[in-house]
């Protein structure tokens, strides 16, 4: 994952509502929820549900599908998992240049 794709998608998680939406699509599976009901579990007004929907569309955290006239709202699972990737790949990578006998104590 490009650094510049991660910032943006941090940016956007570091929003309190945009961050609620996005756990509470997450947590709803890969149906999503319609915007309706994700509306009223936030219980926010729908043009502010749908200026942070937009943002978190934009960085591909969350896609959207039309079902007749519903709008099903979707967490990117694979797009969580690559940052949540990018955060820990290098975990204590450097960690080893300070000698195994640490490690062991």
């Amino acid at each position: 994952m490009e650094i510049e794709i991660a910032a943006k998608q941090m940016e956007a998680l570091g929003n309190v509502t945009r961050l609620s939406i996005y756990r509470t699509l997450v947590r709803a599976g890969h149906d999503g929820l319609p915007v309706g009901k994700l509306q009223d579990r936030i219980g926010i007004a729908a043009s502010t549900l749908s200026h942070h929907l937009q943002r978190l569309i934009a960085t591909g955290l969350v896609t959207q599908e039309r079902q007749a006239t519903t709008l099903i709202c979707r967490a990117q699972y694979p797009a969580m998992n690559a940052l949540v990737g990018f955060l820990v790949d290098e975990c204590c990578i450097e960690e080893a240049c300070c000698g195994t006998d640490e490690a062991a104590a």
